[in-house]
Protein backbone atom coordinates (compact mmCIF):
# COMPACT_ATOMS: atom_id res chain seq x y z
CA UNK A 1 0.00 0.00 0.00
CA UNK A 2 1.49 3.35 -1.02
CA UNK A 3 1.78 6.17 1.50
CA UNK A 4 -0.75 9.00 1.36
CA UNK A 5 2.00 11.43 2.34
CA UNK A 6 5.36 11.41 0.59
CA UNK A 7 8.42 12.92 2.25
CA UNK A 8 11.81 13.45 0.62
CA UNK A 9 14.62 15.20 2.52
CA UNK A 10 17.85 16.35 0.91
CA UNK A 11 20.37 18.97 2.02
CA UNK A 12 18.19 21.00 4.42
CA UNK A 13 15.12 20.80 2.15
CA UNK A 14 12.07 18.64 2.79
CA UNK A 15 9.54 18.06 -0.01
CA UNK A 16 6.21 16.87 1.38
CA UNK A 17 3.56 15.63 -1.06
CA UNK A 18 -0.09 14.82 -0.46
CA UNK A 19 -0.35 11.66 -2.52
CA UNK A 20 -4.09 11.09 -2.94
CA UNK A 21 -4.83 12.42 -6.44
CA UNK A 22 -6.87 13.73 -8.03
CA UNK A 23 -8.14 15.88 -5.12
CA UNK A 24 -5.73 14.91 -2.30
CA UNK A 25 -8.52 14.76 0.27
CA UNK A 26 -7.48 14.79 3.93
CA UNK A 27 -9.19 11.80 5.53
CA UNK A 28 -8.29 10.61 9.02
CA UNK A 29 -5.49 8.21 7.96
CA UNK A 30 -3.93 10.89 5.74
CA UNK A 31 -4.06 13.45 8.55
CA UNK A 32 -2.40 10.91 10.83
CA UNK A 33 0.40 10.35 8.31
CA UNK A 34 0.86 14.09 7.85
CA UNK A 35 1.05 14.68 11.59
CA UNK A 36 3.66 11.93 11.97
CA UNK A 37 5.69 13.38 9.11
CA UNK A 38 5.67 16.84 10.69
CA UNK A 39 6.68 15.37 14.06
CA UNK A 40 9.71 13.71 12.46
CA UNK A 41 10.67 16.81 10.47
CA UNK A 42 10.47 18.96 13.60
CA UNK A 43 13.28 16.83 15.08
CA UNK A 44 15.62 17.62 12.18
CA UNK A 45 17.68 20.55 13.47
CA UNK A 46 19.31 21.04 10.05
CA UNK A 47 16.04 21.49 8.16
CA UNK A 48 15.78 24.95 6.61
CA UNK A 49 12.89 24.77 4.15
CA UNK A 50 9.78 22.65 3.58
CA UNK A 51 7.64 22.58 0.46
CA UNK A 52 4.12 21.18 0.56
CA UNK A 53 2.19 20.27 -2.56
CA UNK A 54 -0.49 17.95 -3.90
CA UNK A 55 0.11 15.14 -6.39
CA UNK A 56 -1.51 14.97 -9.80
CA UNK A 57 -1.74 18.61 -10.86
CA UNK A 58 -5.52 18.90 -10.44
CA UNK A 59 -5.57 19.99 -6.81
CA UNK A 60 -3.27 21.07 -4.02
CA UNK A 61 -5.97 19.76 -1.68
CA UNK A 62 -9.76 19.92 -1.85
CA UNK A 63 -10.17 19.72 1.91
CA UNK A 64 -10.94 17.41 4.78
CA UNK A 65 -13.07 14.38 3.88
CA UNK A 66 -16.78 15.22 4.12
CA UNK A 67 -17.34 11.66 5.36
CA UNK A 68 -15.39 12.63 8.49
CA UNK A 69 -17.78 15.50 9.25
CA UNK A 70 -20.38 13.11 10.64
CA UNK A 71 -21.16 13.45 14.35
CA UNK A 72 -19.25 10.32 15.32
CA UNK A 73 -16.06 11.47 13.55
CA UNK A 74 -16.01 15.25 13.47
CA UNK A 75 -14.42 15.84 16.89
CA UNK A 76 -11.48 13.55 16.09
CA UNK A 77 -11.16 14.93 12.55
CA UNK A 78 -11.14 18.51 13.82
CA UNK A 79 -8.64 17.72 16.59
CA UNK A 80 -6.25 15.94 14.25
CA UNK A 81 -6.52 18.52 11.47
CA UNK A 82 -5.87 21.39 13.85
CA UNK A 83 -2.88 19.57 15.34
CA UNK A 84 -1.46 19.35 11.82
CA UNK A 85 -2.00 23.10 11.33
CA UNK A 86 -0.38 23.92 14.67
CA UNK A 87 2.66 21.76 13.97
CA UNK A 88 3.07 23.09 10.44
CA UNK A 89 2.85 26.71 11.62
CA UNK A 90 5.29 26.10 14.50
CA UNK A 91 7.90 24.27 12.40
CA UNK A 92 11.23 26.16 12.64
CA UNK A 93 11.86 25.50 8.95
CA UNK A 94 10.31 27.98 6.54
CA UNK A 95 7.38 26.47 4.64
CA UNK A 96 6.01 27.06 1.14
CA UNK A 97 2.63 25.75 -0.04
CA UNK A 98 2.92 25.02 -3.77
CA UNK A 99 -0.61 25.28 -5.15
CA UNK A 100 -1.70 23.92 -8.51
CA UNK A 101 -5.42 23.52 -9.20
CA UNK A 102 -8.07 23.44 -6.47
CA UNK A 103 -7.17 24.73 -3.01
CA UNK A 104 -10.43 24.40 -1.12
CA UNK A 105 -11.75 24.02 2.41
CA UNK A 106 -9.18 22.41 4.66
CA UNK A 107 -6.74 22.58 1.77
CA UNK A 108 -6.84 26.37 1.84
CA UNK A 109 -6.46 26.34 5.63
CA UNK A 110 -3.47 24.02 5.24
CA UNK A 111 -1.88 26.45 2.78
CA UNK A 112 -2.57 29.30 5.21
CA UNK A 113 -0.56 27.53 7.91
CA UNK A 114 2.50 27.74 5.65
CA UNK A 115 4.72 30.82 5.62
CA UNK A 116 4.41 31.42 1.87
CA UNK A 117 1.98 30.38 -0.86
CA UNK A 118 3.22 29.92 -4.43
CA UNK A 119 0.38 29.46 -6.89
CA UNK A 120 -0.05 28.48 -10.51
CA UNK A 121 -2.09 31.18 -12.30
CA UNK A 122 -5.09 28.90 -12.87
CA UNK A 123 -5.55 27.82 -9.26
CA UNK A 124 -8.76 28.46 -7.33
CA UNK A 125 -9.06 29.18 -3.61
CA UNK A 126 -12.18 28.93 -1.48
CA UNK A 127 -13.99 27.78 1.64
CA UNK A 128 -17.22 26.05 0.55
CA UNK A 129 -18.17 24.81 4.04
CA UNK A 130 -21.11 27.21 4.34
CA UNK A 131 -22.92 25.07 1.74
CA UNK A 132 -22.67 22.09 4.11
CA UNK A 133 -24.22 24.02 6.98
CA UNK A 134 -20.93 24.63 8.79
CA UNK A 135 -17.92 26.93 8.80
CA UNK A 136 -14.13 26.39 8.81
CA UNK A 137 -12.77 27.09 12.33
CA UNK A 138 -9.13 27.48 11.31
CA UNK A 139 -10.06 29.99 8.60
CA UNK A 140 -12.00 32.02 11.16
CA UNK A 141 -8.87 32.02 13.34
CA UNK A 142 -6.23 32.59 10.64
CA UNK A 143 -7.73 34.69 7.86
CA UNK A 144 -8.70 38.01 9.53
CA UNK A 145 -5.02 38.74 10.23
CA UNK A 146 -4.10 37.82 6.66
CA UNK A 147 -7.06 39.04 4.61
CA UNK A 148 -8.83 41.49 6.91
CA UNK A 149 -12.21 41.12 8.62
CA UNK A 150 -14.52 41.98 5.71
CA UNK A 151 -12.73 39.92 3.07
CA UNK A 152 -12.63 36.94 5.40
CA UNK A 153 -16.33 37.23 6.19
CA UNK A 154 -17.20 37.58 2.49
CA UNK A 155 -15.15 34.50 1.60
CA UNK A 156 -16.63 32.35 4.36
CA UNK A 157 -20.27 33.47 4.20
CA UNK A 158 -20.61 33.22 0.40
CA UNK A 159 -18.49 30.12 -0.18
CA UNK A 160 -17.29 31.67 -3.45
CA UNK A 161 -13.83 30.95 -4.83
CA UNK A 162 -10.98 33.31 -5.65
CA UNK A 163 -8.71 33.02 -8.65
CA UNK A 164 -4.97 33.05 -8.04
CA UNK A 165 -4.66 36.72 -8.91
CA UNK A 166 -7.58 37.66 -6.67
CA UNK A 167 -6.04 35.65 -3.84
CA UNK A 168 -2.72 37.40 -4.48
CA UNK A 169 -4.35 40.85 -4.40
CA UNK A 170 -6.11 39.92 -1.16
CA UNK A 171 -2.81 38.93 0.45
CA UNK A 172 -3.29 35.17 0.62
CA UNK A 173 -0.99 34.16 -2.23
CA UNK A 174 2.61 35.34 -1.94
CA UNK A 175 3.82 34.59 -5.48
CA UNK A 176 2.18 33.61 -8.77
CA UNK A 177 4.15 31.42 -11.18
CA UNK A 178 3.61 33.11 -14.54
CA UNK A 179 5.84 30.50 -16.15
CA UNK A 180 6.88 26.96 -15.17
CA UNK A 181 5.75 26.30 -11.58
CA UNK A 182 8.76 24.18 -10.66
CA UNK A 183 11.19 26.72 -12.09
CA UNK A 184 9.60 29.53 -10.08
CA UNK A 185 9.64 27.35 -6.96
CA UNK A 186 13.34 26.62 -7.50
CA UNK A 187 14.05 30.33 -7.84
CA UNK A 188 12.34 31.18 -4.54
CA UNK A 189 13.79 28.23 -2.64
CA UNK A 190 17.28 29.18 -3.83
CA UNK A 191 16.86 32.66 -2.36
CA UNK A 192 16.15 31.11 1.03
CA UNK A 193 18.56 28.19 0.90
CA UNK A 194 21.55 30.43 0.13
CA UNK A 195 21.10 32.05 3.57
CA UNK A 196 22.29 30.60 6.88
CA UNK A 197 19.94 27.86 8.08
CA UNK A 198 20.74 28.74 11.69
CA UNK A 199 19.61 32.31 11.09
CA UNK A 200 16.48 31.53 9.06
CA UNK A 201 15.34 29.00 11.67
CA UNK A 202 15.92 31.48 14.50
CA UNK A 203 14.11 34.20 12.56
CA UNK A 204 11.11 31.96 11.79
CA UNK A 205 10.91 30.72 15.38
CA UNK A 206 11.09 34.26 16.79
CA UNK A 207 8.41 35.58 14.46
CA UNK A 208 6.11 32.66 15.18
CA UNK A 209 6.50 33.04 18.95
CA UNK A 210 5.23 36.58 18.57
CA UNK A 211 1.93 35.40 17.09
CA UNK A 212 1.62 31.97 18.74
CA UNK A 213 -0.77 33.13 21.46
CA UNK A 214 -3.10 34.82 18.97
CA UNK A 215 -3.06 31.74 16.74
CA UNK A 216 -3.57 29.26 19.59
CA UNK A 217 -6.22 31.30 21.42
CA UNK A 218 -8.26 32.01 18.29
CA UNK A 219 -8.11 28.41 17.10
CA UNK A 220 -9.19 27.11 20.52
CA UNK A 221 -12.07 29.62 20.61
CA UNK A 222 -13.38 28.64 17.19
CA UNK A 223 -13.07 24.92 18.04
CA UNK A 224 -15.31 25.44 21.09
CA UNK A 225 -17.92 27.29 19.04
CA UNK A 226 -17.85 24.59 16.36
CA UNK A 227 -18.18 21.65 18.73
CA UNK A 228 -20.53 23.17 21.32
CA UNK A 229 -22.80 25.25 19.10
CA UNK A 230 -22.57 24.26 15.45
CA UNK A 231 -22.83 20.52 16.10
CA UNK A 232 -26.17 21.14 17.81
CA UNK A 233 -27.80 22.71 14.75
CA UNK A 234 -30.24 20.82 12.54
CA UNK A 235 -28.82 22.55 9.48
CA UNK A 236 -25.49 20.76 9.82
CA UNK A 237 -27.30 17.45 9.44
CA UNK A 238 -29.28 18.83 6.50
CA UNK A 239 -26.17 20.19 4.79
CA UNK A 240 -24.37 16.86 5.01
CA UNK A 241 -27.43 14.91 3.91
CA UNK A 242 -27.89 17.18 0.90
CA UNK A 243 -24.23 16.73 -0.06
CA UNK A 244 -24.39 12.95 0.02
CA UNK A 245 -27.78 12.89 -1.74
CA UNK A 246 -26.51 15.36 -4.38
CA UNK A 247 -29.33 17.89 -3.92
CA UNK A 248 -29.78 21.45 -2.71
CA UNK A 249 -30.12 21.76 1.08
CA UNK A 250 -33.42 22.83 2.57
CA UNK A 251 -32.32 24.94 5.52
CA UNK A 252 -34.39 24.94 8.70
CA UNK A 253 -32.42 27.92 10.01
CA UNK A 254 -31.95 26.28 13.39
Amino acid sequence: MSSAVGVAVEERLAAVTLNRPPLNILDLPTLGELENALDELALDSSLQLLTLRGAGGKAFCAGVAVEDHTRDRIAESLRLFHEVLRKLAALPAISIAVVEGHCLGGGMELAAACDFVLSAPGSRFGQPEIGLGCFPPAAVALYPERLGYSKTLELLVTGETLGAREAHAAGFVTWIADFDLDAVLERHTAKIMEKSAAVTRALKRTMYEGRRRLFEDELARTEITYLDELLNTEDLDEGLAAFFEKRRPEWKHR
